[in-house]
């Protein structure tokens, strides 16, 4: 049990230190970090919120922003969500370019039902997506997320523990930017704006 303990908090350690990079990482103008020769996104397959089967090639041709939270998120994951909502009005016509994803990190709850009310809270153009335990590990795995579920002292019901960043990916699927939690939506939409131009 202590072996396990220990690869557990080393885990988290590794974890939490290659975050820490990141964050203190310099960032440029639009307050997005790169996470240079690491390989970050790849190929996934994942159910919509209208109960269809797609995949990373899907949103070819078109930046993709994803984020991953889960619906019963109470705080965090709506409120950026809201300003992805809010980000991509202030773009215009030019959010057309853009395909926001939200994948859900608790697919036992998200279900199609559950992520199509969730999504249609924000914005009409927010695709939700889940699958299967083992398709979100693998989507997860790829954008490198941290998740775990966390059961609160006293409670019945649990929560989850997940990193909070926004990905862009390019229209070929590669890696372009990362906005970190809390950005406003006018600093997100300069930012989007900026690597539309480019």
């Amino acid at each position: 049990m202590r072996v396990l303990r220990w690869a557990a908090c080393l885990a988290i350690a590794a974890i939490a230190m290659a975050w820490g990079v990141l964050w203190l990482a310099p960032s440029i103008g639009d307050k997005t970090a790169s996470f240079g020769a690491v390989s970050v996104g790849g190929p996934f397959g994942l159910t919509d919120h209208t109960g269809r089967h797609v995949t990373d090639a899907t949103y070819r041709g078109r930046l993709m922003l994803v984020y991953f939270g889960y619906t019963f998120c109470p705080d965090v994951c709506p409120t950026e969500l809201q300003t992805v909502a809010s980000a991509l009005d202030l773009l215009g016509p030019d959010a057309g370019r853009i395909v926001p994803l939200f994948i859900t990190v608790d697919p036992e709850r998200d279900t199609v039902p559950i992520l199509k009310d969730y999504v249609a809270l924000f914005d009409g153009r927010l695709i939700g997506l889940t699958g299967t335990d083992a398709e979100i590990a693998a989507v997860t795995k790829a954008y490198r997320v941290y998740y775990a579920k966390a059961t609160p002292k006293g409670s019945t019901a649990y929560l989850m523990d997940h990193s909070s960043f926004l990905y862009l990916m390019g229209p070929d699927g590669s890696f372009r930017a990362l906005f970190r939690q809390g950005m406003s939506a006018d600093d997100l939409a300069k930012g989007l704006r900026a690597r539309l131009a480019g």
